[in-house]
């Protein structure tokens, strides 16, 4: 990583999506090389070049140039505009690789957002739109964004055919509020949502009896809904999956989930989704590993105070994401051990001063 002048300078194809995000928002132009050189297929793949017309889409004067070879990309932001917004993604990748950067983006448009996004609802490499609707979301809403924000699932789709839509909707806010979230507290409840589509609508029900068999003896709070589609509602390809998370007494989130396999019986991919979930309770904090990236960059936008989030240890592309963050914004987190009494302790305390991010695109409206 170097920086010349405004311009931040990356090499590699990985972590793209946040650090486009955080060039669209510090106003900072990035410039990504080495874009898969050394591969057979050389270049930015299908759902990367989508990716940046849908941020096209979202956005009002962003120029992005994309050399011959498809191995380097330079990208000048222009101001987040929202608005009604329709985008066809490729099948290479699901709903979720290009919603989680829009979530990102949208609460500082100039605009509320409505995206209708078409394509395959839930793969084995993103979030899926149900953990999107359940637990992403609700992540906004403890920075105060939250009147019309919202998730619908039109239709499902799963791989490899897709034939999923979902709307998003995000109302736009002037500034975001400061996080103060160190209490994990006790888990009191377990939501879930099993979903089957072009199979026997018993694989629902199996799946969450199987699931059932290991959550019973923790909590009675337990409550897993069968979401079962028919028609054109129900996509192109058969599949099904298994969406879990918790809920604590403080409105903590941790959230798993499965995808249906080739052999795979409804039971086991019921059975890997909770040990999944519980493996992620265990970790602790009060933010799962899925969102840590989304809550760390929220808290840098937040006002010119300390915001402090309580969380277990960081993964790969979070410790990544705080060495973009101060590459963009110039902050920095302190992070120390949650307890400093119990050596054991693996829970860490992220602060940060908030950088007094304002939104002047929905001033300008």
């Amino acid at each position: 990583m170097a920086q010349i002048g405004s311009i931040v300078q990356f090499s590699g194809h990985q972590h793209l999506r946040q650090r486009l995000v955080l060039s669209i928002l510090s106003g900072k132009h990035v410039r990504i090389d080495k874009i898969r050189s050394e591969d057979k297929n050389p270049g930015l793949r299908d759902f990367e070049v989508s990716l940046l017309r849908l941020l096209e889409k979202v956005t009002n004067g962003t120029i992005i140039e994309i050399s011959l070879t498809g191995t380097a990309i330079l990208l000048k932001p222009g101001i987040i505009s929202g608005g009604p917004i329709t985008h066809d993604c490729p099948l290479s990748r699901s709903i979720g690789y290009f919603l989680e950067p829009i979530i990102m983006l949208s609460p500082f448009a100039k605009k509320p957002v409505h995206l209708t996004l078409k394509g395959i609802t839930t793969d084995e490499h993103d979030l899926s739109v149900d953990l999107l609707r359940t637990v992403t979301l609700p992540h906004l809403q403890l920075f105060g964004i939250s009147d019309g924000l919202e998730l619908r699932i039109k239709r499902r789709g799963a791989a490899p055919g897709g034939g999923g839509e979902v709307q998003f909707l995000c109302p736009v806010v002037k500034q975001v509020k400061t996080l103060n979230f160190i209490e994990p507290g006790k888990i009191k409840r377990i939501r879930g949502i099993a979903h089957a589509v072009r199979v026997n609508p018993q694989f629902s029900n199996r799946m969450i009896e199987a699931a059932r068999s290991i959550l019973n003896r923790y909590i009675p709070d337990i409550y897993l809904y069968s979401d079962v589609y028919k028609g054109d509602e129900s996509g192109k390809s058969p599949g099904y999956a298994l969406s879990l998370l918790t809920e604590s007494t403080t409105s903590a989130l941790h959230c798993a989930e499965a995808i249906s396999e080739p052999g795979v019986a409804p039971e086991d991919i019921g059975l890997k989704a909770t040990r999944a979930l519980l493996a992620e309770v265990n970790r602790g904090g009060c933010v799962d590993r899925k969102h840590q990236t989304l809550v760390l960059l929220m808290m840098v936008l937040g006002s010119e105070d300390v915001g402090r989030c309580r969380m277990g240890e960081p993964t790969p592309r979070t410790i990544q994401f705080l060495r973009d963050v101060q590459s963009f914004f110039g902050t920095s987190f302190k992070i120390v051990s949650a307890d400093t009494s119990d050596p054991e302790c693996t829970h860490l305390l992220y602060s940060c001063y908030g950088t007094g991010y304002v939104n002047a695109n929905r001033t300008l409206a």
